[in-house]
């Protein structure tokens, strides 16, 4: 394993909230054929199968904390 650059970091922290790519793409100013790119090196650095997996050892090796997580609005029960 090695260490994300910064901008892998980023992109894998927008991944984890649950954005697309075509959505993290627009958020940094890339196409999404680059941040498909970005994660697949990000799959690789971390020896990852896919995005939940990559979220989950990013968590595990430290690149992302519990806090970067955004949960979902709960929505409100319909009584």
């Amino acid at each position: 394993m090695r260490a994300l650059t910064a901008r892998q970091r980023q992109v894998l922290l927008l991944a984890a909230n649950g954005n697309t790519n075509a959505a993290i793409g627009q958020a940094l100013g890339v196409s999404s054929m680059t941040v498909n790119r970005h994660l697949a090196d990000i799959y690789r650095a971390l020896g990852a199968r896919d995005r939940a997996n990559a979220v989950a050892l990013a968590l595990r090796y430290g690149d992302l904390g519990v806090g970067d997580i955004q949960l979902p609005q709960q929505q409100k029960e319909i009584a």
